[in-house]
């Protein structure tokens, strides 16, 4: 039910918006939302995991992406690494 929260209405923003409201969730992030939360809505936003990491990578620096990954371990860093590297 969850899996397709919102996705009718992303189709219909525009690249600009997309970014806007994943900026907002690494916002988020930054305040402490987690990583999966992040990946699968930037996913649905986006309108796919390849879009998601396209904007994350223009939003993120690669300084800061590489910290990410590599504070993490086990899963959740490959998760990261899939995202964010």
């Amino acid at each position: 039910m969850f899996d397709t929260l919102g996705t009718d209405i992303y189709k219909s923003w525009n690249d600009d918006q997309r970014k806007d409201e994943i900026a907002k969730l690494v916002a988020g992030y930054r305040s402490g939302l987690p990583l999966a939360i992040i990946f699968q809505m930037a996913s649905a936003i986006a309108g796919s995991p390849d879009n998601a990491r396209e904007h994350l990578a223009a939003i993120i620096p690669a300084e800061e992406r590489h910290l990410i990954v590599g504070r993490l371990k086990g899963q959740e860093q490959s998760l990261a690494a899939s995202f964010l590297m």
